[in-house]
């Protein structure tokens, strides 16, 4: 066993696929596939299980996954520690968060960091589902976490403010001219671009839509949160997503739930802070919604 063929592991749960893992690492899918093999084959078992649609963990890879992060986490850190007491460039900072949080909230707060830390690389994980943000993080993996607020932590945790949910529409659209907010039953008869199963927006988008009293129906899947929101844009049907989502510059009709709809984003981290997590919450700084609006759902 070695630390690349961890790092593959992980790099393939995370995106949930051997595909997505080998375009972020760079690497040829077939070497990865055979490294991760090599390491189930030491191991003496399968830890993932190959489906049509993904990956996931067998109850081996459960079980190894907490330790497997954590080791990965530690060589990072006793690199990093290195390279600071021996004045050498190549310090990073490990950020985990969901996919549509990435988008839109923390490119400006990555860009002042880079500025402000020139020596300083940024690894980003990002997950599909709060549900693995959290465990991975609770793992060991990453200076810090940013996302929706993980249940029972007994970490550090700051409140960083509220991301509102809105409704992506066609800019032509009639309704959008409906003083900027809308109930979601009257799209219940739309066809819907949603997230893929699995993603947890898609679960947010189901139960906001079976609180309205209905199921949507699939226009379109996919599992990139800018693509809905652009394929929305261009009419293919409404989507639901979190304001930090948006993609910059979008063309399109936003508006907000009656009533409204919002979730708590915050960071967090296993232990203790890191100097470099300290530096980059201060940089990152409070979100504009800082307090939960009057009579505003909590969903997410």
């Amino acid at each position: 066993m070695n630390l690349r063929q961890i790092n593959y592991l992980l790099a393939v749960v995370e995106e949930g696929s051997f595909t997505r893992a080998a375009q972020r690492l760079s690497v040829a899918q077939p070497s990865l596939s055979q490294q991760v093999r090599a390491l189930e084959r030491e191991l003496g078992g399968e830890l993932l299980e190959r489906m049509p649609s993904g990956v996931q963990l067998t109850a081996a890879g459960r079980a190894f996954l907490p330790e497997a992060r954590a080791a990965a986490s530690h060589a990072a850190r006793a690199a990093e520690a290195a390279r600071t007491t021996l004045g050498a460039p190549g310090r990073q900072l490990e950020l985990a968060t969901v996919t549509s949080l990435a988008v839109g909230l923390l490119p400006g707060a990555l860009a002042r960091w880079h500025r402000s830390q020139t020596d300083t690389a940024v690894y980003l994980h990002e997950f599909r589902h709060r549900r693995d943000l959290h465990e991975a993080v609770r793992g060991g993996l990453g200076d810090l976490g940013v996302g929706p607020r993980p249940a029972n932590w007994t970490g550090p945790i700051t409140r960083l403010g509220w991301e509102e949910f809105v409704i992506v529409l066609p800019s032509h659209e009639p309704l959008a001219r409906d003083h900027g907010s809308i109930a979601l039953e009257r799209l219940a008869d739309r066809d819907w671009v949603l997230l893929e199963p699995g993603h947890g927006l898609h679960e947010l988008a189901q139960r906001a839509c079976a609180r309205a009293g209905f199921v949507p129906r699939a226009a379109v899947r996919t599992g990139q949160v800018a693509a809905a929101a652009q394929l929305a844009a261009a009419g293919l049907g409404p989507t639901l997503l979190g304001n930090f989502a948006i993609p910059a510059g979008l063309d399109a009709a936003l508006m907000r739930t009656r009533p409204r709809m919002v979730r708590e984003v915050v960071a967090f981290t296993r232990t203790t802070w890191s100097p470099a997590a300290e530096q980059f919450l201060d940089l990152m700084g409070k979100l504009p919604m800082r307090s939960r609006p009057r009579g505003a759902e909590l969903i997410g």
